[in-house]
């Protein structure tokens, strides 16, 4: 269990890894997060720069704390606004519409004092999220977002973590340096990582290239998977589909021409 966030089955894109070391555990972001609790420069171990005798101070002050979203003890992040009394834990944030900046100065604000879109813009009766395709709500709010840039792309809170840095950017305009700036200061998280839908095997036969002769009659003495840069047992692949392919040999192709099609295709 996490010491700082009292959890151990939470998002890890929400909370980070866990970290471990003299009989502490606790989430990365968790202890970015923590209010008064600062990294050591130059101090590496477990706990990448954070003391652990800092953690354990950090923990005996969170005791008195009570999160103003579950009612438990143990909040360690408290609300950036000055004078500002809320407390809260990491993975409380999202159901106390909280906002947490995962930026270097890692700050949190409670649902009052959180950024606002300052744009000018309400969406039309009968608007969806461009994402989902489900109704969005009438105006700006914590769950709905605007893009900055284009001004008429609503979507709900998401989708950064499936899309990560590489390709998180407004679908509708495709603006990605004030669409990501604006979002990561509202509180969306963009992962430093690929897309989650590269990591699925029909992802990866997308880039595959088909590698084997078609053709009726193979003639090529190494089979219909063997394939050389040119020559006889160059193998052409359908100009059309790519899904079709042949030696030159083996449909009597002239050696002249690079385009082939296949028969459905021709």
């Amino acid at each position: 269990v996490c010491m700082l966030c009292l959890q151990a089955e939470v998002d890890p894109d929400l909370c980070g890894p866990r970290l471990e070391q003299e009989g502490l555990c606790a989430h990365l972001f968790c202890l970015l997060f923590s209010s008064g609790l600062y990294q050591q420069p130059g101090m590496g171990g477990p706990f990448i720069g954070f003391p652990p005798e800092a953690i354990r101070q950090t923990i005996g002050q969170a005791a008195q704390k009570d999160c103003f979203v579950c009612g438990h003890s143990g909040a360690t992040i408290n609300c950036w606004q000055w004078g500002c009394n809320r407390s809260f834990h990491l993975p409380c944030a999202v159901r106390g519409e909280c906002i947490t900046q995962y930026l270097p100065e890692y700050r949190a604000f409670c649902f009052e004092h959180r950024p606002q879109q300052a744009v000018e813009a309400t969406p039309k009766k009968d608007t969806s999220c461009i994402v989902c395709m489900e109704d969005v709500d009438k105006q700006k709010c914590y769950r709905t977002l605007v893009c900055p840039a284009c001004k008429h792309a609503w979507f709900h809170r998401g989708q950064a973590l499936r899309a990560g840095i590489t390709c998180f950017r407004c679908p509708l305009c495709r603006d990605r340096e004030l669409f990501c700036l604006e979002m990561q200061i509202l509180g969306i998280q963009i992962p430093f990582r690929r897309p989650a839908w590269e990591d699925n095997d029909a992802f990866a036969a997308l880039g595959e290239r088909h590698n084997r002769c078609d053709a009726r009659e193979c003639l090529c003495p190494g089979g219909r998977e063997q394939a050389e840069g040119e020559g006889p047992w160059q193998l052409l692949l359908c100009l059309s589909c790519a899904a079709q392919g042949t030696h030159r040999s083996c449909s009597n192709w002239p050696s002249s021409s690079a385009i082939w099609e296949c028969h459905g295709c021709a």
